[in-house]
């Protein structure tokens, strides 16, 4: 049960830093409601266990992903970007849960401050690389519970919002995300060549 507790904390605490995933999960529950971001989250939540997982078999194959992570993470992120500054709020009915999952998952298993994070946390932390068996099954699903735990949360206070925000307020919103998360794929990219 120390496993568990350990990973919904981890999952939580990593998940909650309002960084390019963060601020598109919030730009999605603005314009397309709740449900939107929650499954959006839970693409970052997948890819948070998985990143979970190969931290707790090992650290050395995580550190290999980071700078292929950068420059594929970067170009998403730009692609992104674009995406979102560009969308017209009027349009916002005809997404797909689907494609909300797997955009979040590929942008967040490409994310090298993802794979910072857990190489950090999971280095850092005594016990971890020491955990076996169903002791280790427990920490990565606590990983993706906590993480998922996160996404509903701030999926739901952002719908909340949602209500006070005219399609003018939103068309402006679309566009400062789109120039903050294209933001974070110049430095994705830049951090592939440094």
């Amino acid at each position: 049960m120390d496993a568990l507790l350990c990973g919904l904390t981890f999952g939580f605490l990593i998940a909650m830093p309002v960084g390019p995933i963060g601020l598109l999960c919030i730009r999605r529950s603005l314009a397309y409601g709740w449900r939107a971001g929650f499954v959006s989250g839970l693409g970052a939540a997948s890819a948070d266990t998985i990143y979970g997982l190969l931290a707790a078999a090992g650290l050395t194959f995580l550190s290999t992903l980071q700078r292929p992570a950068a420059l594929v993470g970067g170009f998403l992120l730009l692609y992104m970007a674009w995406q979102t500054a560009t969308s017209v709020p009027t349009q916002a009915a005809t997404v797909k849960s689907s494609n909300l999952y797997f955009s979040t998952l590929a942008l967040t298993i490409t994310n090298p401050a993802t794979i910072i994070v857990f190489l950090g946390l999971f280095a850092g932390a005594s016990g971890i690389n020491q955990t076996h068996g169903s002791a280790l099954w427990l920490l990565v699903a606590g990983v993706g519970l906590g993480s998922a735990a996160w996404w509903l949360v701030l999926a739901t206070i952002t719908g909340w919002a949602r209500r006070g925000i005219n399609e003018s307020a939103m068309l402006w919103i679309n566009r400062l995300s789109g120039v903050i998360i294209g933001a974070f794929g110049v430095v994705a990219i830049g951090s592939f060549f440094a």
